[in-house]
């Protein structure tokens, strides 16, 4: 308990999946929660349980695709706690499973402009606030396709490029104290899967679960609670002495001898 005590924590797409764990989590360890996201309903509704477990969370509709929400947002989020302490980069959208010749401009720059332009975004407009606090740190929920690549080029290469854009930023604010990391789920059984699940499996959800788990190490998915659990150690003063790293939440995908999808 209390490991984020006193922290006030940002979490983009908090509404649902890895960003609901997330801020439950930060909440019950001590943080302040703010939780940005384009779902009013879902992210009232996270909010509000926090609140009834006692914890402290408030909602902020955020399109972290554009710039005026996301600075007006931080600016309402400091102005209400007057700390920034916590900010993870969770926001994102899944991209076509489409070769590269056969994707529309507009699908690959739709799925640049959440995971990538987003972060960048918040980023932008979280770090002055981290710096009047005078310590941070940054998570940039990236993904194990951003290192082994698959079968959807535009989420790929997303994912890739916040890997780089951490390691960057890393560098530039660590003499402000402020540390900037990755982490890189695997698959993982969130709303978004089993939506999409339905859709790319023609058998369905149970089957898509069945051969993922069959393809992985530990032979299982992962849960939004376990990255939870990895984003909260990234967060928390425990990693006072990390920066610029990938931790890796894949159940071993990583280790095959070649990536079965």
């Amino acid at each position: 308990m209390d490991r984020v005590k006193g922290k006030v924590a940002v979490v983009t797409g908090g509404a649902s999946g890895i960003g609901e764990a997330t801020a439950k989590l930060l909440a019950r360890e001590g943080a302040s929660a703010a939780i940005v996201d384009i779902d009013d309903v879902n992210g009232q509704r996270v909010a509000g349980e926090i609140q009834n477990a006692g914890g402290v969370a408030a909602f902020w509709h955020m399109d972290v695709t554009r710039e005026e929400e996301v600075r007006q947002a931080f600016a309402g989020i400091y102005d209400k706690f007057r700390q920034l302490h916590i900010l993870v980069n969770n926001a994102g959208i899944a991209g076509p499973r489409k070769p590269v010749h056969e994707t529309p401009v507009e699908e690959w720059d739709r799925v640049m402009n959440v995971n990538l332009r987003g972060a960048f975004f918040c980023t932008k407009h979280a770090v002055p606030y981290i710096l009047k606090t005078g310590t941070g740190s940054v998570v940039n929920v990236a993904s194990v396709y951003g290192i082994l690549g698959c079968d959807t080029p535009s989420y790929d290469t997303s994912k890739g490029a916040m890997r780089s854009m951490t390691k960057s930023d890393a560098l530039i604010y660590a003499k402000s104290n402020i540390r900037f990391n990755s982490i890189h789920p695997g698959n993982i059984l969130t709303p978004l899967f089993r939506k999409l699940a339905a859709v790319i499996d023609p058998v369905g959800v149970d089957n898509a679960i069945r051969k993922l788990s069959v393809s992985n190490p530990l032979g299982r998915m992962g849960t939004p609670e376990e990255i939870a659990n990895c984003i909260l150690f990234l967060a928390s003063d425990e990693s006072s002495y990390v920066t610029g790293i990938e931790l890796l939440a894949d159940g071993g995908m990583v280790n095959l001898p070649f990536p079965v999808y």
